[in-house]
């Protein structure tokens, strides 16, 4: 082995070396992530597009075609400069469906797994020759260099330590979709040393060559013009069809493909891109000519290693490495991204299309597995096709293979953002045309240098045009007219009109509203067990519920649906979008029962809120004018809710979140059977009703009992979504005030009836209590004497019945207004408390009065008196021996509370909200009338006041607490009684 190999060697090896520790610096976190993560960390990453082609095949190029070279700079610039038309609404798609690679992106949207499988095949066959151009120029650098005659081993050995890297850094996970901080971060920096490189040869060439750009500009007016009379210039046609095919390798090359749209990278890092990276790929092709030039002003140009010139601009040893590392890192970036990218698509839609995952034990790690042996099977291919194939043609044959043929998927692309009518037969039709053409043209002469195809000649295109120019005319032509036919007069399957409305730029999604066999989130990992494993399945469905924010005992439709589209994008992610699907539409099934799917609305409208910053004329108006109304419901000041006809929940507005104490995020897509007592059953009776209301039903809601009334609305189904709209009001306070006015009713007619009653029986009674008077005069017989006294009792008891009766018919009357006199509470408990003294009975209890003296209100003190006495009274009777009652007042809300507690044996519910009725009363029969509380209930109604009850108080076990609500003697009553009294 020679000296200068074994430096080259060490260069190589050094360089790679230092590629892999700044991979560990970066994994072991020793790189902030703020570093590693930020936007132009990706920008220089999606740089990876300038492979070896720009470091050696561009001159190649420049020096056949001119300035035709530019052609690769500006194809990928263009496509940047349109990524908010093209870029973006594909990263959207890859996004939202976890799709990794071309082929996931065309399997979703022409649901098959064979237009996959095809899209795989025809990126393998494109991006072989790209690999082996890579390998090529390794090989050839190594020969030109040291002079080795086993270059291809030389290049085998970088290979494998591409391959290692590449396993070590973009294999550890099994999901395609994660991204790949480490690999990104060292594929940026190797950007970073080609635009050095670059840029150092440039300076050479300018600065080192040449004296300067006075110097150049001499020379290409002088010696340099033949130069550049020599050489060859571009049609202005081939040089748009070759910015179509480098526009076209942008983002559809896999390795480009996965860089802009696999790594999990935001929208807008991904506009300023859009601007960076063009200008980052100007700087990289400014030195192209200057090297060409520098090398021919030399006399060291050699057409036949174009490639090579760089090698040429000087002797010095430093000045060949560097090229070399250029070129280095150049290929080895490419190569590490190709392999991961190649890697998943042929596991995804070729190894498992082939040989479906079982239920393993160890899912994740097979996989794996599998998917580091495709990395080194797919960089060993691209060795061995150079060493077979690539050692016989240049880099501009071998690129331009490659490019037309990744162009082929071009009108499918197109097609699926842009043309929802678009169909996999077209798709698959026209693919095939265009790969047959591509392979009898540029394969073949790829395979068999000595052999022509016979091949047809485009009549737009002259005859003398090179090869590659008709094979692409007539390729790409073909297969935009099969795909446009076919799909026209073929059938859209119902799956592929879903997915065409997923894919489209402008459409949004519409959801089916299914049922699953599966009844609760708990029920999917024994579902998924089947092909996945116990272990694999559990962790799948347990990361789908933390994305979604579900519980593991969720059991809505809408929550289940969701977490079925959510299990499906990231199995798509891990195995692709063909073996997903096929794997949740077989263990987790749709329902498809006799009522025919209605659109998923709730759905529809959380894709339109996500999607309307990018809603502009007519259709944001239109958006504004949905939410609008949509808020208009949501706020309304009734509650309000919405079924569709399979009774799952539509809507639940603010109103009946306010009612029902249930967030309606909670219940959105459950059935109506599943939500918490009573609504199912309350629910149920609307939706069977016809037109009638249900008028004041009552339920009991968070231990209250309130009287509601609902209406409903069934909704037209002419639009296929069909439904039914229930109001429901809330008529407590209104049962309440009908209670009241019933309550006063009656109280009005009993009070009728008493009036009349103490008249009939006044004048009788009277009369007896007379006659029983003149018997004590009449007579000395004791017996007679002692009858006189009972019925001189009774009539007393008579007459203070009537005297009730009457005092309560005059109250209900309200014939005079009561005078509004400052009345001091303290000094009514007071004399009501001396009163109750007078009587003999209940003199165990013992009172307290704690009321302020400086509380004053307005009313009538002798009737204000006759109130406290009853209810001093009430209270003494139901208090037992030892018995306390406290009696207090305060202040709230400009009004006087005042307050009779007792610890008796409390009010008997079942009498509690009839106490206020006249001759209502829980003393035994004979020890009361039942008229007190009615007559202290007229005269605080009377006062504008009025009486709680309670039994028992608040914080006690036992006992009764009665309150009277009283006006307060404000100044303005002050200055009004004063007023009268000038008068």
């Amino acid at each position: 082995m020679s000296v200068e190999l074994v430096g080259l060697l060490l260069l190589g090896f050094g360089y790679l070396v230092l590629l892999f520790g700044c991979g560990f610096i970066i994994e072991r976190g020793w790189v902030p992530v703020r570093i590693v993560r930020h936007p132009m960390v990706y920008i220089l990453a999606v740089g990876v597009y300038a492979s070896a082609w720009a470091i050696y095949g561009s001159l190649e190029l420049a020096a056949h075609a001119g300035f035709g070279y530019l052609a690769y700079y500006l194809g990928a610039a263009g496509a940047f400069l349109l990524a908010p038309v093209l870029l973006v609404p594909i990263q959207r798609i890859t996004r939202t469906y976890q799709l990794a690679s071309l082929a996931d992106l065309f399997a979703f949207r022409f649901r098959s797994r064979w237009a996959g499988s095809l899209v795989t095949l025809v990126s393998l066959l494109a991006v072989l020759p790209l690999l082996a151009l890579q390998v090529k120029i390794l090989g050839e650098a190594t020969h030109l260099m040291t002079g080795s005659d086993s270059p291809a081993l030389v290049a085998l050995l970088f290979c494998a330590a591409i391959a290692l890297f590449a396993v070590i850094f973009g294999a550890r996970h099994s999901q395609l979709h994660a991204r790949h901080d480490t690999l990104l971060a060292t594929i940026a920096l190797e950007s970073i040393v080609k635009l050095l490189a670059m840029s150092a040869l440039g300076g050479i060439a300018l600065f080192g060559v040449f004296d300067g750009p006075g110097d150049l500009q001499q020379w290409l007016e002088g010696p340099g013009l033949a130069y550049q009379a020599a050489t060859p210039q571009l049609e202005p046609a081939q040089w748009r069809t070759l910015l179509l095919l480098f526009f076209a390798a942008a983002f559809l090359m896999p390795h480009l493909f996965h860089i802009t749209f696999a790594e999990t990278l935001s929208r807008r890092t991904l506009l300023q891109a859009s601007w960076t990276l063009p200008l980052f790929l100007l700087l990289m092709a400014l030195p192209i000519p200057l090297i060409l030039w520098a090398t021919q002003a030399r006399g060291t140009f050699d057409v036949s290693i174009a490639a090579y010139s760089a090698f040429a601009l000087s002797e010095s040893w430093w000045v060949g490495a560097l090229v070399f590392i250029a070129g280095l890192a150049a290929a080895s970036g490419t190569m590490i991204i190709i392999s991961l990218a190649l890697s998943g698509m042929i596991l995804n839609h070729v190894v498992l299309v082939a040989h479906p995952p079982e239920a393993r034990a160890d899912l994740y790690g097979w996989l794996r597995w599998l998917r580091r042996a495709l990395i080194g099977a797919v960089i060993f291919g691209g060795w061995l096709f150079y060493r077979t194939v690539g050692m016989h043609n240049d880099l501009t044959t071998l690129g331009l293979a490659a490019f037309v043929g990744m162009a082929q998927c071009l009108p499918g692309m197109l097609a699926l953002l842009y043309w929802p009518g678009a169909n996999r037969k077209g798709m698959v039709s026209g693919l095939l045309i265009g790969v047959m053409i591509w392979l009898w043209g540029l394969w073949l002469p790829l395979l068999f240098p000595t052999v022509i195809p016979a091949f047809p000649l485009t009549p737009l295109a002259p005859a003398d045009a090179p090869l590659w120019y008709h094979v692409t005319l007539l390729a790409l032509g073909l297969n935009i007219m099969a795909l446009i036919m076919v799909s026209l007069f073929t059938r859209t399957s119902t799956g592929e009109k879903s997915a065409a409305e997923a894919c489209s730029v402008d459409a949004v999604i519409r959801s089916k509203r299914l049922p699953l066999d599966a009844a609760t989130a708990e029920d999917f990992p024994r579902h998924l067990a089947q092909a996945l494993g116990d272990e694999a399945a559990q962790r799948e469905v347990t990361r789908a519920l933390k994305d979604l924010g579900l519980a593991v005992n969720e059991r809505r439709p809408y929550a289940l649906r969701r977490l079925r589209d959510r299990i499906q994008a990231n199995l798509s992610g891990l195995m692709g979008p063909s073996v997903a699907r096929d794997i949740v539409d077989r263990y987790l099934p749709y329902r498809h029962d006799d009522q025919p799917a209605t659109d998923d609305i709730h759905f529809v409208e959380s894709r339109l809120e996500a999607y309307r910053s990018r809603l502009t004329g007519l259709a944001r108006e239109l958006d504004g004018l949905r939410r609008h109304h949509r808020r208009t419901l949501a706020y309304l000041p009734i509650g309000l809710c919405v079924f569709g006809d399979d009774e799952e929940l539509l809507m639940w507005n603010q109103a009946l979140t306010a009612l029902s104490a249930i967030e309606g995020d909670s219940v959105i897509g459950a059935r109506r059977d599943s939500l918490p007592a009573p609504w199912p059953a309350l629910l149920g009776q609307a939706l069977a009703l016809d037109h009638t209301p249900l008028y004041k039903q009552a339920v009991t809601l968070h231990g209250k009992t309130y009287f509601l009334t609902l209406h409903k609305a069934v909704l037209s189904d002419h639009d296929s979504r069909g439904g039914s709209v229930i109001l429901i009001e809330d008529h407590t306070e209104m049962k309440w005030l009908e209670d009241e006015l019933v309550h006063a009713a009656r109280l009005a007619s009993i009070g009728q009836l008493a009036a009349g009653v103490a008249h009939e029986i006044g004048n009788p009674i009277t009369g007896i209590s007379s006659l029983a008077q003149n018997l004590r005069y009449d007579t000395d017989d004791p017996a007679l004497l002692e009858t006189a006294d009972q019925i001189q009792q009774l009539t007393r008891r008579v007459t203070r019945i009537v005297n009730s009766l009457v005092g309560f018919a005059h109250g209900g009357r309200q014939a005079t207004p009561l005078p509004a006199e400052p009345v001091t509470l303290s000094n009514i408990t007071e004399d009501a408390l001396h009163l109750i003294h007078l009587a003999r009975a209940g003199e165990d209890v013992t009172f307290e009065n704690s009321c302020p003296d400086q509380l004053v209100v307005r009313g009538d003190a002798q009737r204000l008196t006759q109130v406290m006495v009853n209810l001093l009274s009430n209270a003494r009777d139901a208090c037992q021996t030892q018995g306390h009652i406290h009696i207090e007042a305060g202040t709230q809300h400009a009004q006087a509370w005042w307050r009779v507690t007792d610890n008796g044996q409390g009010i008997d519910p079942k009498v509690r909200d009839r106490l206020f009725e006249p001759f209502i009363t829980t003393k035994a029969a004979g020890q009361g009338t039942g008229l007190g509380l009615a007559l202290a209930y007229q005269i605080v109604t009377e006062h504008q006041g009025k009486i709680e009850i309670t039994s028992p108080p608040l914080g006690h076990s036992r006992g009764t607490a009665i309150t009277l609500w009283l006006p307060l003697y404000s100044q303005d009553d002050q200055l009004s009684d004063a007023s009268n009294t000038d008068c």
